[in-house]
């Protein structure tokens, strides 16, 4: 399998299980009553269904992100000028103003 499959079956399942610790957080601490909606209502399970995976699938495109932005090489070399700060100087500004009838 080439690497890059790998490395996001990999980040897909953390992002998975991220959102698995998410829902289960939101069940524990009862979030806007979310508990009782989703446990005491007859499609309740399709709620819990839906915020799992469309939750995993936010955690799982920002978790593969994150994981190829960190594969990213260092670039150590020096870049810029002088960097010399010069300090404004005001420049007086003269506006020819007419005269009111």
């Amino acid at each position: 399998m080439p690497k890059l499959v790998r490395l996001y079956i990999t980040n897909v399942a953390i992002g998975f299980g991220l959102s698995a610790v998410f829902l289960g957080a939101l069940l524990g601490f009862d979030i806007a009553g979310l508990r009782h909606l989703i446990l005491d209502s007859q499609m309740g399970w399709l709620a819990g269904l839906m915020i799992f995976m469309f939750s995993g699938t936010i955690f799982a495109g920002v978790q593969f992100g994150i994981a190829v932005m960190s594969m990213a090489e260092r670039d150590d070399t020096p870049r810029g000028g002088l960097r010399q700060h010069v300090a404004p100087v005001p420049v007086p500004v003269t506006v020819p103003a007419r005269k009111r009838r």
